[in-house]
């Protein structure tokens, strides 16, 4: 069973930063195989897709983040990242963590963390 635990969330002023980190277990050697991802859900709205990275470091943003976002991942550490610049008080939500393995390890393998809080105010 894949666990993911995320971190670096919190309490931040409209242009600052902040570098989420999530951290891999139950993957085994296999972590490189999973599409990483962050996902995010405010209140009252639908989770939405931020960005994905694959084993290659192709990565994909939505439209709302593209150019303010970097997503990372280090196989060697089981862990992926998000660095998050420009922040402004719409990106306000829980962000969390996903690993899709589906690909590779059938419908059953796609995780998704606990969620850490990302506030974004003056």
């Amino acid at each position: 069973q894949v666990q993911l635990v995320e971190s670096g969330g919190g309490l931040v002023q409209p242009g600052g930063s902040l570098r989420l980190s999530c951290a891999a277990s139950g993957t085994g050697e296999f972590f490189s195989s999973y599409t990483m991802g962050w996902y995010r859900q405010a209140p009252g709205k639908q989770r939405e897709l931020v960005a994905t990275i694959i084993s290659g470091g192709k990565t994909t943003y939505a439209d709302s983040v593209k150019g303010r976002f970097t997503i990372a991942r280090d196989n060697a550490k089981n862990e992926v990242y998000l660095r998050m610049n420009n922040l402004k008080p719409e990106d306000t939500a829980v962000y969390y963590c996903n690993a899709d393995g589906t690909m590779w390890y059938g419908p059953e393998s796609d995780y998704l963390g606990q969620g850490t809080q990302v506030t974004v105010s003056s």
